[in-house]
């Protein structure tokens, strides 16, 4: 080989890139839709972070012994099916129960209810626990992104949910 010739690496050469932390995706126990999680997976390596999808219907034990192993830097909760305020004032109770659970950042989103009546779900939600609502409406991901920047500038480290950490209902 000449010193001329160019190299060529192959993606399996490239150093591992550095990510922001680590975030658990999944939705409700009773939902089996998987186009969202898909959708956020792609979104949320978007921005910089390494994603564990747990994919759908995933039981809420099930949900908390990933959160206690993965101890993820964000949790998101996506519910297509209308059992998202339900399920999710379930499932956010036994993550909190959970001491080792009780600073991670959670949010859920997505069809919460099945009436199409959303008005103080989102406020039982985040009084529930959840660090962030975003129910369907005119630009959810929007809002989404906006919470990942002020958790990303709050510079708090996973353990630490003082009042500096963001509550938004969207």
């Amino acid at each position: 080989m000449s010193d001329t010739a160019a190299v060529v690496t192959t993606a399996r050469e490239q150093p591992p890139q550095r990510t922001k932390g680590t975030v658990v995706v999944t939705t409700v126990a009773s939902d089996s839709h998987t186009w969202n999680l898909v959708y956020l997976q792609l979104l949320i390596e978007e921005l910089g972070y390494r994603v564990v999808n747990l994919g759908p219907c995933v039981p809420d034990d099930l949900l908390v012994r990933e959160c206690l192993e993965t101890r993820p830097d964000l949790l998101v909760i996506s519910s297509v099916n209308g059992h998202g305020h339900q399920d999710g004032m379930r499932v956010i109770r036994l993550l909190r129960d959970q001491p080792e659970l009780v600073a991670v950042p959670a949010v859920i989103g997505g069809k919460l209810g099945v009436t199409g009546e959303t008005d103080g779900l989102a406020e039982e939600l985040t009084a529930a626990g959840f660090d962030a609502v975003f129910p369907d409406g005119a630009d959810p991901m929007t809002a989404f992104r906006s919470f990942v920047a002020v958790l990303e500038n709050s510079a708090l480290p996973v353990g630490d949910r003082s009042p500096a950490v963001p509550r938004i209902t969207a």
